[in-house]
């Protein structure tokens, strides 16, 4: 949850690891796998909302980042949070096919005991045991010996995810720096062999290597001499880009037109994702709306007999890109305001709050009508917050960063609501709220929504004291 580029930096999608795509593969394969043969246990035929199940199953694991090599509590919950997700998909489809859930008190035999029992069960299981066979594996093929140049921020925390086995089959055995240590901030761990010059007789003495460079543009004329002198060695190189000084949303590195390309500040809804995204939108929007309609014709029925105006109200927000978008929600107060020039926040005991409206507030009914907002793809079901477009104009020459919340869709609920940062105008808490929905953009999964979801449905139940 940060903003500022003087704070740690974040880290970058791992698409170019060695290995990526057949692990990306494994979970979502063993997953499949394990929901075919459920059903040919159970119940020995396949309709088509099995494929939707399957293919639903597939992109909500797909793709498989929780590691093999240890096996911890955050490890688990990544793993049962996409089942989670699996066994809504599943109740969904159901629920959509006009089929029972549950007959006779107990699950069907067949897509309730993969995504209930057997799918949890054989993904923990799975990832408790490689760890202890991964040193087993490891031993049949050599690490590949490791030699960094230039000490940095990025090297020093490339060297601890070597040493810790984050990345698997390689060996730290060698650093180069011309500087001091006292100049480089080195950790004490990390031992400095020689200088940059002696590089390439090392290499020459000890071949088979790869060598990652972690030094500054600046140094671009050591840079150039450094892979000259390599060229004569059957070292394979490669650079590390010092560019965590900036805060990164989404970083990524991919190539463009066969060219390398750093993201530094992209959306997290891009190809596959923002399908998932979309998708999750509709379905659950839809699923709501058979409960949702008598209750805001009942809404729009009480306002209109309680209060004189109009029963919707309508303000123009920022939305995806910082386009304007119109947000509808249940009128709650006896004026009016367009929050384009100016606007004031509603506070407890507000006297512009109809009686009706404090209770609509309180139980956060009035949002309703934005659930036809998600349907028209101006909103999300969860994203940050949007703020009406005076908020928007004054914030965003104070808070560093804070414009970054417009790259996704605004949400009805979102990560900072979720964890107690609704409403307040003042600075300290647009920061709060600013800092919780940039950890949202930074950190965003299936999961994650879901997690929200669940999160805002509890507080509509149990009520938000910050609701008023």
């Amino acid at each position: 949850m940060r903003i500022y580029a003087n704070c740690p930096p974040g880290t970058l999608a791992d698409k170019g690891r060695q290995g990526f795509t057949l692990r990306a593969l494994v979970d979502p394969l063993v997953a499949s796998l394990t929901y075919v043969l459920a059903l040919l246990a159970f119940r020995g035929n396949w309709d088509r909302a099995d494929t939707v199940l399957l293919v639903g199953m597939f992109l909500l694991l797909y793709p498989g980042c929780v590691p093999f090599n240890r096996f911890t509590l955050p490890v688990a919950a990544r793993l049962l949070l996409p089942c989670a997700a699996i066994l809504a998909l599943f109740v969904t489809v159901r629920w959509l096919q006009g089929r029972p859930v549950a007959e006779g008190g107990s699950f069907e035999l067949d897509a309730g005991v993969a995504g209930t029992v057997l799918l949890p069960l054989v993904l923990l299981g799975m990832h408790a045991v490689t760890p202890r066979l991964a040193p087993h594996l490891r031993r049949r093929s050599a690490d590949t010996p490791v030699i960094i140049v230039g000490i940095s921020s990025a090297s020093a925390r490339f060297a601890a995810a070597i040493r810790s086995g984050e990345v698997e089959g390689q060996r730290l055995v060698a650093c180069f720096e011309d500087r001091n240590p006292g100049r480089t901030h080195a950790p004490a761990s990390l031992c400095v062999t020689g200088g940059i010059a002696d590089v390439a007789d090392y290499v020459k003495r000890n071949p088979g290597g790869i060598i990652y460079i972690s030094l500054p543009m600046a140094s671009q004329p050591r840079v150039l001499a450094l892979l000259e002198q390599l060229r004569d060695t059957t070292a394979s190189v490669c650079f590390i880009p010092d560019i965590f000084v900036a805060d990164l949303i989404q970083g990524r590195i991919e190539t463009v037109a066969g060219l390398p390309v750093v993201s530094v500040c992209d959306t997290p809804f891009r190809g596959t994702e923002g399908v998932m995204k979309r998708a999750l939108d509709i379905v659950v929007t839809l699923a709501a709306l058979p409960l949702a309609l008598p209750l805001m014709l009942g809404i729009a029925l009480a306002i209109r007999l309680t209060s004189p105006g109009p029963v919707i109200f309508k303000q123009r927000r920022y939305g995806l890109d910082g386009k304007e978008i119109l947000v509808w929600k249940f009128r709650t107060m006896r004026t009016i305001e367009d929050g384009d020039g100016s606007y004031r926040q509603v506070t407890r005991d507000d006297d512009r709050v109809t009686a009706l409206g404090r209770v609509l507030r309180r139980t956060s009914l009035d949002e309703l009508p934005q659930l036809l907002n998600v349907l028209a793809g101006s909103m999300s079901l969860v994203g940050p917050r949007p703020h009406a477009l005076a908020v928007n104009e004054h914030y965003r020459k104070v808070i560093p960063g804070y414009m970054i919340r417009h790259k996704v869709r605004p949400g009805i609920t979102g990560w900072a609501q979720v964890n107690g940062y609704r409403g307040g105008d003042d600075l300290d808490a647009m920061r709060k709220r600013t800092e919780y929905d940039l950890a949202y953009l930074r950190s965003w999964t299936l999961g994650l929504d879901l997690l929200i979801l669940a999160r805002t449905a509890r507080m509509l139940v149990a009520g938000d004291p910050k609701a008023f």
